[in-house]
């Protein structure tokens, strides 16, 4: 409830601020040298490709403007098909508006909440262009099948990894698994404080080459700089950010002030070296849930295949039908226990439905939201007493589901193990 004050909060940040953030800030605010320099933004963006396995990462404002810029690059023209999963945050198709694009929303995996490759390949037609994929919760997309499919069909795959820091998949980040990814700093993420922050990922030298551009007030167009008389201007060290030569051939959009704060950057590098072990203590208190539902034959944990890295932004689980998932939220929030609920499927929005999406489209993910799952708590912001707590109440909760019969509370432990 939103008036409410919760024993086990929702979390509202990816993790607790350290001393190493706070000498970060001091530091620049006594520095002589003015914040805008980019230094600390192209070191972080150094850093954060090496991390992911990508050739580029280019840092902007929000994971809002990284998913505009990245569907940009795409290419897209009217008369294209673009399919995109429904189990998402609006930000991750809110793009495509901007498209005279026909949008096909694949169902997913009941299990996993991931997109479905099965549904996804009846979905493929000549005019496919683009697929929007989303690893949610932190549970990676099944991206060997559905590379191959895109490989096989000639189409661009942008993977949404707003959940995903700390996720790999066979061995490699997620990030690196698509010809183009987007992550986000805001702060509720996996390693982040921030107020905001996004990042692109690619190999492709000439996305990376437009997207510094376009998120920098600059203009989309591929060649080299010209005089106003069109001829070669003879020393471009001499130019001016206020005296920027005409571009030659067309400028296809205008880009925008989206240039990620040095500050920001600065920030995002020292919580970077944070990431294995929030990801750890996530797994962590997911592996004690795991434990507790698995006693309930009524209660499902998310899957999460058997060579992948779950990073848990989101713990999920599942109930048989929607009246014991319905009175389990309700008993949790009476325990103090704050429960969501992520996503609405993005195919019944208003927005969409205008655009002559129904109900039935995508019935495994209605089915998941509107009777089978749920969220709860995962995040390291939790002391030892809530997460303790936490567990209590769920096994309590779910004993009076049970008809009254507890089932043996797990023994704590300090790592998943999966």
């Amino acid at each position: 409830m939103l008036d409410k004050s919760y024993v086990v909060p929702w979390g509202k940040r990816g993790v607790l601020p350290a001393d190493t953030e706070a000498a970060v800030l001091a530091e620049l605010i006594h520095e002589s040298t003015p914040l805008p320099t980019g230094v600390r933004r192209e070191r972080f963006e150094r850093s954060f490709a090496e991390s992911v396995g990508s050739r580029h990462a280019i840092s902007v404002t929000s994971g809002t403007v990284a998913l505009q810029l990245a569907v940009r690059m795409l290419g897209l023209t009217p008369g294209d098909e673009v399919i995109a999963t429904p189990q998402t945050h609006q930000a991750t198709v809110q793009p495509l508006f901007d498209y005279d694009v026909q949008v096909r929303f694949c169902d997913i995996d009941p299990t996993t909440l991931t997109l479905d490759p099965a549904v996804l390949e009846s979905l493929i037609t000549p005019r496919t262009k683009a697929l929007l994929l989303v690893h949610y919760g932190g549970c990676p997309a099944e991206m060997d099948t559905i590379m191959a499919l895109a490989r096989r069909h000639g189409f661009l795959v942008l993977e949404d990894c707003a959940h995903a820091l700390g996720t790999r998949y066979r061995g490699c980040s997620a990030g690196s698994l698509a010809d183009i990814a987007t992550f986000s700093l805001r702060n509720s993420r996996n390693n982040s404080l921030l107020e905001k922050g996004g990042l692109i990922t690619c190999d492709r030298d000439d996305w990376a080459e437009r997207l510094y551009r376009l998120r920098a007030d600059g203009t989309d167009a591929r060649s080299a700089h010209l005089r106003p008389d069109h001829t070669a201007a003879p020393n471009p060290a001499l130019w001016t950010p206020h005296t920027v030569p005409l571009q030659r051939g067309p400028a296809r959009r205008p880009g925008g002030a989206a240039t990620m704060p040095d500050m920001v950057a600065a920030l995002g590098q020292t919580q970077l070296t944070r990431l294995p072990a929030t990801t750890a203590r996530r797994r962590a208190l997911a592996g004690r849930l795991d434990e507790v539902l698995t006693r309930y034959p009524f209660m499902t944990p998310q899957s999460t295949p058997a060579h992948s890295t779950h990073a848990y932004h989101l713990y999920t689980c599942f109930t048989d039908h929607q009246e014991l998932r319905d009175r389990l939220v309700l008993s949790l929030d009476r325990r103090g226990v704050e429960i969501q609920l992520r996503y609405f499927p993005q195919h019944l929005l208003p927005q969409w439905r205008h655009r002559g999406h129904l109900r039935g489209e995508c019935p495994v993910a209605e089915r998941s939201w509107f009777e089978q799952h749920l969220n709860l708590p995962c995040h390291p912001l939790l002391t030892a007493y809530q997460e303790d707590y936490l567990i209590e109440a769920l096994d309590e909760s779910l004993a009076e589901l049970n008809g009254g019969a507890p089932a043996p509370l797990p023994v704590p432990v300090t790592a998943c193990g999966r």
